[in-house]
Parts: C-alpha cells; structure tokens; sequence
C-alpha cells in the first residue's frame, strides 16, 4: 500500500513537459512567438499612439516616428539586425537561434498590427496598461529563454567591454532613451515612460516568479518523530532536517524546514502544534519554489 501511494505522488508531481524534451523546445519557441506578438499588439494599442518612449529600441522608435513619421517596425529592424550581427561577433554565438528570430518577429508584428486603434487617450491609463501589456508579453519571451533583442545585445556588448554590470547597462540605455523623448517629444510624457517602465519590470516579474506565493515554514519540535511522519503523510510535503543548537538551552536541536503552499498553512500549524503544543514554528514567505510537488521550469 506504501509502495502504491508512494508511486502516485510521484507520478502527481512529474512535469507535464519534461526539459529538454523536443515538445519543451517547441513551447519555448511558441512562447517567444505568443509572447512579441503580445509585446507588439500593447506597443501598437497604447504606448506608440500616445508617443510614451518607456526605453528600449520600441522607445527609440516612438521617438522617430513622433519627429520624422518613420515606421517604427522599420526603425527597429533597422537597430535589431546590426545589433544582433554585431553582437554576435564581438561577445559570441550565446545570442542563437531564438534571439535572431526575436529580433525579427516581434518589429514584423508591430508592422502587421500598426493600424490599430487606441482605446484611450488618457496618458496615464495608456502608459500603465501598455506597461503591464509589455511586461506581460517579455515575460513570457524570457519563460520561454528567448529575447526580442534590442537594448539587450547593447547591453550585452557594454557589458563585455567596459565592466558594468547588466542591470546597469541596461539601465543607462533606458534612461537615454527616456531623456532623449523627454528633450525631444515633451518632459511630461518622459515621466510618463518612467512609470511605464517601473510597471513592465514588475509585470515581467511577476510573470516569470508568478503571482502566488509558498510559505517555508522551520520548526523545532521535541516530538520529532511524530511530526516529520505527520508532514510527510498527513500533508502529503517533504521536509529537510537541518542541524541546530539552543542559544538558550545548549542543546543540540533538529530543525524541520518545509515548504508549503498558501492553503497548507493551517492544516501545517494545527497538525504540529496537536502533537506538540510547545513546539517552535518560523514562518516565512517565499516567491517561488521549484521542485516536486511545487512549480517545474518549463
């Protein structure tokens, strides 16, 4: 009976595509696909019309079709192809295949839907929910370990060449861009980009890590027996035993960590305190967890 329900939870926690697989590469290549289309269609619906450069070669791109009516599907080939060439040679090969079509795909979608119309005027509404649109759309992309190019391979070259650190190069990209729009198209709507900026970071965040979050739970307990079987049985959770030492006590301790979701947490206290009404509970949040019985890459 052990054995069986041992096999069922196993079963139960396998991802439903496993890495590496050839069914894993396409989803990853659906991803960036789904993912620059989504990036493409929010650039067209709400931040290009209302001329919010929120950074990046789109930014650019906003920037000249304001002064000079230039296609911004154009303009971004124009930056993105070089780039990626150049990037190719002076930093390596490590850009590949998905970054090429990245480069590619995401500009050819903003030509297709470049007729559009905008559903709102108002600069506040058009640069946060452009902004969620944009991270939500990158976000997938990075889930699905691609890039749409641009700032990124600059970033990349800076990086290799100068010593700063990636966050920083990108950064400093970013706020040129956002300075030249604030010069160049107006000083108000360069804040506005600034605010579209600090949304699509969250946004993609919040896509890639997920909304939800785990508990890590560490107790000490006298009744450890009885409580790793509970967990382990009752909860249906591993647990890791850590080495610990009373401060107060000098005594030499073992230290329950387990990880459990949002609904556990209950369950998690009530079950430990009835078999041990002094035991020590530490509970903690933590965004993601990767693993059996949790959240797999995919």
């Amino acid at each position: 009976m052990q054995n069986k329900t041992e096999t069922k939870r196993l079963r139960r926690r396998e991802p439903l595509i496993q890495y590496g697989t050839p069914l894993h590469h396409i989803v990853e290549y659906v991803q960036l696909i789904v993912g620059s289309f989504i990036v493409a269609f929010s650039f067209n619906l709400l931040l290009n019309p209302n001329e919010i450069a929120s950074g990046g070669v789109v930014g650019v791109s906003t920037i000249l079709d304001s002064l000079f009516n230039w296609e911004p599907a154009v303009t971004q080939w124009a930056i993105n192809i070089p780039l990626f060439i150049a990037g190719v040679i002076l930093v390596g090969k490590k850009f590949g295949v998905k970054t090429a079509i990245g480069s590619i795909i995401t500009p050819l979608f903003i030509l297709l839907t470049n007729d559009l119309t905008p559903p709102t005027n108002n600069l506040l509404l058009a640069t946060i929910f452009g902004g969620i649109g944009i991270g939500f759309g990158l976000g997938i992309v990075f889930r699905g370990r691609g890039s749409t190019g641009g700032m990124d391979l600059a970033a990349q070259i800076i990086h290799k060449y100068t010593g700063l650190s990636l966050g920083l190069s990108l950064a400093l990209l970013d706020g040129l861009v956002i300075l030249t729009a604030g010069i160049l198209i107006s000083p108000e709507k360069a804040m506005y980009a600034l605010i579209g900026l600090f949304v699509t970071s969250k946004t993609i965040n919040a896509v890639q890590i997920g909304l939800s979050y785990s508990k890590v739970a560490y107790i000490i307990t006298n009744e450890t027996e009885a409580v790793q079987e509970a967990i382990i049985n009752e909860i249906d959770r591993g647990l890791t035993k850590l080495s610990g030492y009373g401060g107060y006590t000098e005594e030499e301790k073992i230290v329950f960590m387990v990880v459990v979701g949002q609904t556990e947490v209950t369950k998690l206290k009530t079950l430990v305190k009835t078999i041990d009404p002094n035991a020590f509970i530490i509970l903690s949040d933590t965004n993601e967890v990767l693993g059996q019985g949790f959240k797999f890459t995919t």
